[in-house]
């Protein structure tokens, strides 16, 4: 099992398809774009969490953790990936791996009952099985198993080989996306297919964002055979090999998927945004040139230009009464990937400036779409709290958007924050979510607590009055006369 595990991380690690990574020398390359774990460190996640990350949002499937239950506790639910239907995704099942289990070698079996188990009680159309450190280490063969169980339940059981210390959150992506390659796209026809069917690769249905984008592929009349992997049912991940086009949402995440696709299939895609009007626009134009491109009506790039006019007219003019309030607000975007410089884009339409982006997880291609659309482009990597607060206090922006980790940098610092990661409340995506996003910027800053509490304290601004002096504390913690 090491070995083979050794040998698909080398495999990922030299993707054809990652133009930074051909950019390297072929020894380089090899080497790989992530370093593996050290045991201990606050990495922000490992390749296990990535995996989970990505297929969680399979809405009907059994998602099974092979291994000791802290890794289902801390993987479980992370974002708030919505249904539209069934919610067995939501179910935390795990083999629980004990000692016992490990030192006796019962690991193979315990994983075995298990998938018989969670078929019996929740008849799912198949199971995924993530493999994680331990099992990996003391070698339990989960691909056997998962064979074993489909020939004799006669249920898909899907390994996924995601040990954590195979890489971090990002290379766990890419393993998700070999696991669904190698064993779900194209074992399934789907009942029909029309000139107008696309897949969407690395949108996972974020506080219902899928929805938002959904109706605008509607009414163009394109089909959304397979969302990889947001508010996806099993059957229709199996026929997306059928599709016309693929879109990308984040091509640091699946681009190997997207790469196989094309090679086997012959299905072109793509890296867009629906994050932002004009990002939003263009992906749609895009689709519609590409799948012209392979025998989609001549007429739909028309029909396209027509609803995005009418979009975005809609759109500017609800935007219109927060102009006054965000016009020249200063921001800090700490996030990555893809919305390093898709949420760039959107700000910067609606009259805000940048004064610095992460660019954490992002690709090559995500730095240069930055400097294309910035003026300045200040990009950051990973920047401790402490000068993070420093640009805050020193008045030197007016917001940050970042994740729920550094949320407290900003309110100490006593400055707005907004969630743009995957732990918010709220869809940003499409015209409708770029308008959302908007209106949460629009609350944030004008809320008048912000002011109430920057405000100079009495004893700040006059001598004359000075603190309450309760004296010294008796043990009791009175005050002595």
């Amino acid at each position: 099992m090491g070995e083979v595990l050794r040998s698909k991380t080398a495999e990922l690690f030299n993707e054809p398809g990652c133009a930074k990574n051909q950019a390297k020398s072929e020894k380089e390359r090899k080497k790989g774009c992530s370093k593996p774990l050290v045991p201990g460190a606050a990495a922000g996640g490992c390749a296990f969490d990535g995996a989970k990350i990505a297929l969680e949002p399979i809405v009907d499937v059994v998602h099974l953790t092979h291994g000791p239950s802290a890794c289902e506790g801390n993987s479980w639910d992370n974002r708030h990936a919505a249904t539209s239907g069934p919610s067995t995704y939501r179910l935390g099942l795990t083999t629980d791996l004990s000692e016992l289990d490990i030192v006796m070698g019962n690991g193979e079996k315990r994983l075995y009952r298990a998938i018989k188990d969670a078929i019996a009680r929740y008849d799912p159309p198949a199971v995924f099985v993530y493999q994680t450190c331990v099992p990996a280490m003391i070698g339990d063969d989960i691909e056997a198993v998962c064979r074993h169980a489909a020939e004799k339940t006669g249920t898909p059981c899907i390994p996924v080989l995601s040990a954590g210390f195979s890489g971090k959150k990002n290379f766990g992506n890419k393993l998700a996306g070999e696991a669904l390659f190698k064993h779900v796209i194209g074992t399934i026809e789907p009942e029909y297919t029309t000139p107008t069917d696309v897949n969407i690769l690395g949108e996972y249905n974020i506080v219902g964002e899928i929805w938002q984008i959904k109706p605008l592929l509607e009414k163009l009349g394109i089909r959304l055979l397979a969302n990889i992997t947001g508010d996806a049912r099993y059957r229709d991940l199996a026929g997306a090999h059928r599709a016309r086009v693929n879109m990308m949402m984040c091509s640091a995440a699946l681009i190997n998927l997207a790469r196989q696709m094309e090679e086997r299939w012959g299905i072109p895609y793509f890296e867009g945004s629906f994050y932002g009007i004009a990002d939003t626009s263009a992906a749609l134009r895009t689709l519609a040139r590409m799948l012209i491109e392979r025998g989609a009506p001549e007429d739909l790039l028309e029909r396209t230009e027509a609803l995005i006019a009418a979009e975005e007219a809609r759109a500017w003019a609800r935007i219109e009464p927060y102009r006054e309030i965000l016009k020249g607000k200063r921001v800090i975007l700490y996030t990555g990937g893809v919305k390093s410089w898709s949420i760039v884009s959107a700000l910067q339409e609606i009259g805000m400036k940048i004064v610095a982006t992460s660019v954490r997880k992002s690709t090559e291609g995500d730095k240069e779409r930055i400097k294309e659309i910035m003026d300045d482009p200040h990009m950051v990597g990973s920047v401790p709290a402490r000068e993070m607060y420093a640009k805050l206090a020193n008045d030197e922006a007016d917001i940050l958007l970042s994740g729920g980790k550094t949320q407290y940098v900003g309110l100490k610092a006593r400055r707005p924050w907004l969630d743009i990661n995957q732990e918010r409340n709220y869809a940003y995506a499409g015209y409708d979510g770029t308008v959302a996003l908007v209106a949460e910027l629009a609350k944030s800053l004008s809320n008048p607590v912000w002011e109430e509490i920057r405000r100079p304290a009495p004893w700040e601004i006059s001598a004359d009055i000075v603190p309450l002096d309760c004296g010294p504390q008796s043990r009791s913690g009175v005050g002595e006369a």
